[in-house]
């Protein structure tokens, strides 16, 4: 871990966070990764990972990464990745690929890279090891991306490997299996996966 800060920031967010008795960016990370997975009421009101006590992949690290912006916290990136989620490195998607005869489906996924380290936060049991080698591609985005810049990025990525890979459904058949993928992680989370969102 490394060095801890506190959150002196006067700012509306950090307020919140510290009522809640958290005074360190460490305790931060500590109490974001303890809090369920769950998609929150919306996803660029960061307030609500606090408030509402879980958060999805993208919630939880913008809460981090705006945080971290505030209180002057350095070499905090926020990063979407876009991986091949396949029931080997997301276990808890269950058979939901298998029975639609499809390897995997590019997901997207957000993370921090701290110091240049990546680090996921999404819960007390992420492991970001088992999708390391299946990372088709980074970028570093902003809090306030998470919600339609992350959706519409993640479309066009999937519209050209449905084009590309010759996949012989539309993009509305590939989203709705990806969604039931999403469900099936939201219904029943467990250890050593990853979580996206």
């Amino acid at each position: 871990m490394r060095t801890d800060y506190k959150l002196n920031s006067k700012d509306k967010l950090t307020a919140i966070i510290k009522d809640s008795g958290i005074e360190t960016w460490n305790e931060l990370i500590q109490f974001v990764r303890k809090l369920p997975y769950g998609r929150n009421a919306n996803r660029t009101d960061f307030e609500l990972v606090i408030k509402e006590k879980k958060g999805s992949c993208s919630s939880k690290h913008a809460l981090l990464k705006k945080v971290a912006d505030l209180n002057n916290i350095k070499n905090v990136k926020l990063i979407l990745g876009i991986y091949k989620m396949n029931r080997q490195n997301t276990p808890n998607i269950g058979n939901v690929l298998i029975e639609n005869s499809i390897e995997f489906i590019p997901e997207a996924h957000c993370y921090l890279k701290i110091d240049d380290r990546r680090a996921d936060i999404t819960t007390d049991n992420s492991d970001f090891e088992k999708i390391e080698r299946d990372i088709l591609n980074e970028l570093e985005i902003e809090p306030e991306q998470v919600a339609e810049f992350k959706v519409e990025y993640h479309k066009e990525i999937l519209t050209k490997w449905i084009s590309e890979n010759r996949i012989d459904r539309d993009f509305n058949e590939i989203w709705k299996i990806r969604e039931k993928c999403i469900t099936n992680l939201t219904e029943k989370p467990t250890h050593n996966t990853v979580y996206s969102s």
